[in-house]
Order: C-alpha cells, then structure tokens, then sequence
C-alpha cells in the first residue's frame, strides 16, 4: 500500500470538489496545533468551539462531537498508533503527521464511538480529501477499511503481548499509556492488577467540569441553580457540572466569585487552611500561585480568619492570572512577581505556606491527555533541582510552629516522596503532620502521612500533599 501524491484529473467524469465537514475539520485544526505546535488540546479548543458557534456552522450536538473526537483521539493516540502500524507497509515515521491526524481520527471513529462504520470511513475519506488532496485520501480509505474488519477489543488481542508475558507492555497497549508511565503510576500505587487498571481506566474518561465557589464571593447554593450542576464530594466548596457545558456562561464564573477548579486542588488548599498551627494565624504563603486556583481559595480562607495572604508567582503572565483570580477578594491580599528559589521576603515571615510545584503533570492526564505522549523520563531530572528549590524555600519562609504544604500534581515517587524525604534530611528541625485527619470524610487516603488523591478513587486529579512543620 503506497501513499501517492494528489494529481488533477484529466479524464473521466468531472472532477467532485470535496465537501468540508466543519465538526471534522475543526477537530483536525486541534489536532494539527497540538502536533506542530506543542499546544493542549484545553487551550486551543474552546476558543474554536466558540468562534464556530458564533458563526452559525456549529450547535451544542456538533461542539460536543468534535470535543470527542479532539480528546477520544488523544487518549488513545499510541493504541491508534500501533493498530495503523498494523495496516500499512511502512513505519510509521514515513507517513506525514497530517496523514496520521486523519487516520488516527477515522480510527477513533470506528473503534471508540458508535459512528456507523460506512459513515466513520466515508466521513474520514472526505476530510482527507479536503485537507490532503485525492492521492492521500486513497490511502486513508485503504488503511481504514483494513482497521474497520475487527472491532477495538479484537485490534488490542492482536497488537498487544499477553499480560503474563509482559504486563506492563500489555497495559500500555490496552490503555494507551506509555509504558514508562504505566510503570511509575503502578509504583506509586502499589497493589495487584485491578487497581492499576482502574487508574488506567480513568485516565481515559472525561472528567466532569467542577467549579468552586469562592468563599465570601459565592455559594454553592447559587452555583447549585445551574442546568445538570451537583454538590462535589468532598470540598464543602465543590459543584459539579455532570453534563459539561461552559463554565464562562456561568455569571459567577464570569465575574470571579466562582472558578473552575478540579476537586483536588480544593482539597489540597483546604488541608493546608486546616492544619493546626501553634501560636499566631496571620500570615499566609503561596509560593507558586500561577494560574490562581488555589491562591483564590487560600485568600478567601484567609479572609475569614483575619489573615493575609501572599500570592508570588514567577511568570509575569502567570502572576496576571494570579491577579484576576483574587481580584475581589473579601480581605486583604498582595500578589507578587517573583522567583520562588529568591524569594524578596525574610525567612520565618509566614504561619502557613504552600508550595504547589511545578511536575510532570502525570496527576491531569484526564485533562491533557497529549501530555502522556509529551513528557519523558528524563523530565523527571529537569523537575527535581526545582521541586526541592521551591520545598528548601517555603521551609525557610515559615516561622517555627507554622506548617508548610507540599504539593504537585503528579503521583510519581521521584516528584512526592522523595522530594519530601530529602528535604527532611536537611532541616532536621521539621516534622511531618498526619494529613489524612485535615480531610475530614475523605476515603482512601492511604497509610499515611501524606496524602495521594487519585482519579479511580475520589474523582480527582491525582494530586499529591505533604503537610510539614517547623519544630525549631
């Protein structure tokens, strides 16, 4: 099966000019973007969404279509990979990335939606054509119809080893994940078989959007009146939106009363806001505020004790999200631009800090599903000199007594424990706090005394927290 160049037509019945599918379309530009580009999927596909319904050409069936397509596609990006590999003559570095984005969508069509086949492979075939010329769109009806004689479940038994053979790579296959992946979160989690595969599993939902309603600013009875809108699981400050929908309708969301904030990220601030302190409550720390989550939450928790709070943030554009996320704060707030490894503020100036590292982003792999096939081993490497940084930092920014919460969104060992572990060693005049009692209600937290929040288990990113403090 050869892959030729688009010709004219010269003889025959006249030429047909393709017709433009704009839901395929669309979900082709995501595609292209994340690819060339290196962007995420979450950035770059709202503001499509929003220019096409403007327009006219989409209604909310077509949005959420193409928002299948777009992340059913990523999720699955190395499983499609390996199954088109099956089908054409040559590796697959030899096919061009736009031919793959077709391919890997027409796949997704068929394997993972119940888009009839005929339909799946003729809307594909049509896309191709507009997006590649007839030459290309030959060999993407080709491929395709050889994808389309087993279904996914057949297509996995074929390009997958046993699991006993080699289950990590059977994992892979199974659950698109890169095996690498695969063998860190298996680590952290611990367990037999069934766990990982549910973690897996998880990882390749859709998450539901959750919202936070900013205390002093909103409620979650307000945010409750909103269309299929339920009370979150566990932060008190938590609704969620079960049939998606955009949350920058929403009034509350629009003016910065409420956020969108996964429920883990509540959870981690909460903690923090909860743990006892020994002696004054006064003064609070964000060390790594951007885009301004939790620094929301923080000052707003803040405020109703009488507290101020701190926000610093490195990147310039980063501490304007920072800005506008606090802006209305019911108390008194102060935002920063300022790199957190020098930071301009004396030692021992906090009673609480927190310090949500930047990671490998492993925890979010619901959300940026394209970041599993981005990252490397050897990111590991480029974090840690700055998670440890930041940690060395906020435990020299809390005043004996005080407690500082070490955060990320990543599970992996190299990017919790041991951080945490190290740093330990060199300030022997800390200790760490039983998390697990800051989270009242909250299952599966684990042995203790941190605390691991996963997607399979409570429904939230996979965020990680150490609350550590200042013994002398």
């Amino acid at each position: 099966m050869s892959e030729q160049p688009s010709r004219p037509r010269t003889t025959g019945k006249p030429h047909r000019r393709p017709k433009k599918d704009p839901v395929r379309f669309l979900a082709f530009e995501v595609l292209r973007a994340v690819d060339e580009r290196d962007a995420y999927a979450n950035l770059v596909l709202p503001p499509l969404l929003r220019k096409a319904r403007a327009s006219g050409d989409f209604d909310g069936r077509d949005a959420a279509l193409a928002t299948e397509l777009v992340y059913g596609t990523l999720r699955r990006q190395g499983t499609y990979d390996a199954i088109v590999a099956a089908c054409v003559d040559r590796p697959l570095r030899e096919v061009d990335p736009p031919v793959l984005d077709v391919l890997s969508l027409g796949v997704h069509q068929l394997l993972g939606t119940r888009i009839p086949t005929h339909a799946a492979v003729s809307a594909s075939v049509e896309l191709a054509r507009v997006v590649l010329g007839d030459g290309r769109a030959k060999f993407v009806n080709a491929v395709l119809r050889k994808v389309a004689q087993h279904d996914f479940d057949t297509w996995v038994e074929k390009i997958a080893p046993p699991y006993d053979d080699d289950p990590e790579d059977h994992l892979a296959l199974v659950h698109s994940h890169p095996r690498w992946i695969v063998s860190a979160l298996w680590d952290s989690l611990g367990g037999g078989r069934a766990g990982i595969e549910e973690l897996l599993e998880a990882d390749n939902e859709r998450p539901e959007v959750t919202l936070v309603a900013r205390p002093g600013r909103s409620t979650t009875d307000e945010l409750l009146g909103e269309e299929a809108a339920v009370a979150g699981r566990w932060s008190p400050y938590a609704v969620r939106l079960t049939e998606g929908g955009e949350p920058g309708a929403i009034d509350a969301v629009r003016s910065g009363r409420a956020g969108v904030q996964d429920e883990g990220s509540q959870l981690v601030a909460l903690a923090l806001a909860n743990a006892p302190l020994e002696g004054p409550d006064a003064h609070w720390l964000d060390g790594c505020a951007g885009p301004g989550g939790k620094a929301a939450l923080l000052a707003a928790l803040a405020a109703e004790r009488g507290a101020v709070l701190l926000a610093s943030e490195k990147q310039p554009h980063r501490a304007r999200l920072v800005a506008k996320a606090l802006d209305g704060n019911p108390g008194p707030y102060q935002v920063v631009t300022a790199d957190g490894t020098r930071p301009p503020w004396r030692p021992g100036s906090f009673d609480r800090v927190l310090m949500d590292v930047p990671c490998t982003g492993l925890g979010a792999l619901r959300r940026r599903p394209e970041a599993r096939w981005r990252r490397k081993t050897e990111d590991l490497d480029g974090f840690a000199p700055l998670q440890r940084g930041l940690l060395r930092t906020a435990l020299e920014s809390v005043r004996v007594g005080g407690v500082v919460g070490y955060a990320t969104c990543s599970p992996h060992l190299a990017e919790t424990r041991a951080v945490v572990a190290d740093l330990l060693k060199q300030f022997p005049d800390t200790e760490l706090v039983d998390a697990r009692p800051l989270l009242p209600g909250v299952p599966g937290l684990g042995d203790g005394p941190d605390i691991q929040l996963w997607p399979h288990v409570h429904g939230t990113d996979a965020m990680y927290l150490a609350i550590i403090r200042r013994t002398g």
